[in-house]
């Protein structure tokens, strides 16, 4: 099996990469997000690969980081969910924010995902919120632990833990203010409606 790869890019398109590894042209499906992060054609680069064996084909799909990887191999776990279906998820959305919408169950947010339908969003949510759980900072770019402890005191003030950490999502996305107590007053705010 191939874990890694580390070469120069000879091809890069948006959803697939083709990676010289010592004169031998690997071919790699990757995410948009993987997209994003990967120098120009030309340039050195290394991917984590998993590698994908069935009775007919040996598919390669490379990772930028093992966090989106590791929610890859979360997602073909579950059942009726391949590779390709797998990439479309991480295409369609953040892993950070993939990984908060299974977390809380919410199969609205990937129902938004073009190519992905109800029924295999809620069997997402249900079969992966826990996991989603555990790898789950709720704070993409933000202050990260700040994040927690603002969820934690808005679920102390009386309002349920999916409606915290929506507050808090809105607001990392926009930029969290610096201090908790900024944080804090912005996602009563936000809750309240004001």
């Amino acid at each position: 099996m191939i874990g890694r790869l580390s070469g120069i890019l000879f091809e890069k398109l948006p959803d697939r990469v083709v990676l010289d590894v010592g004169g031998i042209g690997y071919a790699v499906a990757i995410s948009f997000q993987t997209y994003q992060e990967l120098p120009e054609a030309g340039s050195p680069a290394a991917l984590l690969v998993h590698t994908h064996v069935r009775e007919d084909t040996l598919a390669l799909f490379g990772f930028a980081s093992d966090r989106e990887k590791k929610l890859f191999e979360m997602l073909i776990s579950v059942s009726g969910v391949g590779p390709k279906l797998a990439l479309t998820l991480l295409s369609g959305i953040p892993a950070d924010d993939l990984l908060g919408a299974l977390a809380r169950g919410d199969a609205r947010r990937l129902v938004s995902i073009p190519g992905i339908g109800k029924k295999t969003a809620e069997r997402l949510t249900l079969e992966l919120k826990e996991k989603a759980e555990k790898l789950f900072v709720p704070s993409p770019g933000g202050p990260g632990i700040e994040a927690r402890d603002v969820v934690s005191a808005l679920v102390n003030f009386g309002y349920k833990k999916s409606e915290a950490e929506r507050a808090v999502d809105q607001l990392t996305r926009r930029g969290a203010p610096a201090s908790f107590a900024e944080f804090l007053k912005e996602a009563l705010a936000t809750l309240s409606g004001a």
